[in-house]
């Protein structure tokens, strides 16, 4: 199983820095021989992908993202890691279809971003193994995420995209689906009137031609590390009690 981690963003909102955001020290650690060290916000997801079953991790990256190599080059214990170079910044959709050529459509595919935050920690291993799902937290201000719609049975109804008085407070924060539907929607996104910027406009024209996805509503919190009031936030978040 792989997991997808689209790591070649600019993190504009949190800048200046000297180094990825997705090294950005949140946390800590502690090793095997008792002592102490920084956590990369990316591990929290690495973890998460690794608990969901992922045996292997590709990072989508920018060609100027060597420390994130550096970083993770040497293995994470016994999950394999591939490096993806996204040419130039263009959407979430255009990063994770790069690693196309890895997955095998008998493959299952875990995506998730790795600036955020997020517990459940076994959330991933939640979703149905069978079908597009989505692990859905709930928000104060959904406007500034995905806002999943949902029907009947969970089923999704529509992506609402960063949408003014979106009808759920309910949003996607990571997604699992087997490797014959992510080339699916590859093959859609390819498209000449295609060619989405963002996940949910995509998924939205999928479901329009008859394809189903679900939402489960497991997440219990969810924090998007890429502005500082959102560090200061996942601070909290790992308090002690975490």
């Amino acid at each position: 199983m792989w997991g997808i981690i689209p790591a070649a963003g600019n993190g504009t909102r949190i800048q200046p820095l000297a180094f990825s955001k997705e090294l950005l020290p949140v946390g800590s650690r502690t090793e095997e021989d008792g002592s102490e060290r920084p956590k990369a916000v990316s591990e929290y997801l690495v973890e998460r992908m690794v608990e969901g079953g992922a045996t292997k991790i590709c990072f989508v990256i920018s060609p100027t993202k060597s420390d994130i190599v550096r970083y993770y080059g040497g293995g994470i214990g016994k999950v394999d890691t591939a490096f993806v170079v996204q040419p130039h910044a263009a959407g979430l959709c255009d990063a994770i279809f790069r690693a196309c050529p890895l997955i095998a459509a008998d493959e299952e595919v875990l995506i998730g971003l790795p600036d955020t935050i997020w517990f459940p920690s076994d959330g991933l291993a939640r979703l149905p193994r069978d079908r597009l799902a989505f692990l859905l937290f709930p928000v104060e201000r959904p406007e500034l995420f995905d806002a999943v719609v949902l029907g009947d049975g969970d089923r999704v109804e529509e992506v609402q995209v960063k949408r003014e008085g979106a009808r759920s407070n309910w949003v996607w924060g990571a997604f699992r689906m087997p490797g014959r539907v992510f080339h699916d929607l590859h093959r859609l996104w390819c498209r000449p009137e295609r060619q989405d910027e963002y996940f949910g406009t995509l998924v939205n024209a999928w479901l329009a031609q008859g394809n189903e996805a679900v939402g489960v509503r497991a997440g219990e919190a969810y924090v998007d590390v890429g502005t500082l009031g959102g560090y200061r936030s996942a601070i909290q978040l790992l308090g002690p009690e975490r």
